[in-house]
């Protein structure tokens, strides 16, 4: 284990800002990890997690205790189970978008429309990570982590995982105890691609014949990237965290009042089939119609011209000043429309 102090996060993190780490390990093995753990439990020391950096905003202090960057890496592809999945196990240190690349080459269904996420696999079932009608949750056959509260490697099912909505234990009830190792995804093969959403059927409206599991995948890559979703250098709307914003999962009364207060406005909320099924409501409508166009904000921190959820750094931003524009966002789009908005991104050292 490489020991290192006083280490910069914001170069680590796809919004680029956040200060440094006190210690600094980065582990490419499960040996590692826990040698790390037993350091960090030595000197009392509170220890976070770093995959990839993409849905995370570091306070302008940085980390006074332990970061562990995760760089475990392999994907290795077994026999299938018995209900004829093909069983995919990878690091948690594996570029995600990497990973799906490997399942659709391999004509494996099932996170096809999850391309173009950035981001490390380690960090898919913390955030329980979805779009376009797919959850990781949907494919996870297990998570192997170490658990910092005894010790020990272990293997957990789905179900112990609690995954919900842009959640699962590890960002709620059990926050800052597992460290995920590495985690298998059971696909289906030769499957069907997912077209549910709005975004993907416009994209392939005209075609004879239904797209495969590629051309899916890079459609998905070409609407995100047409959004400013997309990690593309020299893109300063991909300078973000993503999406900062989770689409509010509303009751029947909720619901209700929302259509009412946009009716007393002369308009209608949007109504898509995949999120009406949840009654999920668009976190970019409200965003929108509460003010906030693409392109808001000041010469350091705005939104992106493309994506009205993406808070983006348009150089030498500080967290303070992305916490400032979250937080009115937040207030006038509660003021209005009675909703309070949940961020999507990890907070750490706030």
């Amino acid at each position: 284990m490489l020991l290192q102090e006083n280490i910069p996060l914001a170069p680590l993190t796809t919004i680029k800002i956040g200060g440094p780490a006190r210690y600094f390990v980065e582990a490419g093995t499960v040996g590692e990890v826990q040698e790390a753990a037993v350091f960090a439990r030595s000197r009392d020391l509170p220890l976070f997690a770093l995959g990839g950096g993409s849905n995370l905003v570091i306070a302008d202090a940085g980390w006074q205790g332990l970061v562990l960057k995760i760089a475990i890496r392999g994907i290795d592809r077994r026999s299938g189970d018995e209900a004829g999945k093909a069983l995919f196990d990878a690091g948690a240190g594996e570029s995600w978008d990497k990973f799906v690349s490997r399942t659709v080459m391999a004509r494996c269904a099932g996170v096809e429309c999850l391309s173009g996420i950035p981001g490390s696999v380690g960090g898919t079932p913390v955030q329980n990570v979805g779009a376009y009608g797919q959850e990781v949750a949907d494919t996870i056959a297990s998570v192997l982590v170490f658990d910092l509260k005894d010790g020990q490697v272990r293997e957990l099912c789905p179900e112990a995982c609690g995954f919900s909505y842009r959640a699962s234990i590890f960002n709620t009830s059990e926050r800052g105890r597992f460290v995920v190792l590495r985690v298998t995804y059971a696909l289906t093969p030769d499957g069907e691609p997912r077209i549910a959403y709005d975004d993907l059927k416009r994209h392939f409206e005209g075609w004879e014949s239904r797209p495969n599991l590629a051309e899916t995948r890079e459609a998905v890559r070409h609407i995100r990237a047409r959004k400013g979703m997309l990690i593309i250098p020299g893109d300063p709307d991909s300078q973000s965290a993503g999406s900062f914003f989770k689409n509010p999962v509303l009751s029947e009364e909720q619901h209700e009042d929302l259509k009412q207060r946009a009716a007393a406005r002369g308009l209608t909320v949007p109504s898509y089939p995949a999120l009406e099924t949840r009654k999920k409501v668009s976190a970019a409508w409200l965003v929108e119609r509460s003010g906030f166009a693409k392109g808001f904000g000041s010469e350091r921190v705005g939104i992106a011209t493309r994506h009205a959820l993406a808070i983006v750094n348009r150089g030498g931003a500080t967290a303070a000043e992305v916490i400032a524009l979250k937080e009115q966002i937040q207030q006038r789009v509660e003021a209005i429309w009675g909703i309070r908005l949940e961020p999507e991104p990890v907070m750490v050292g706030f």
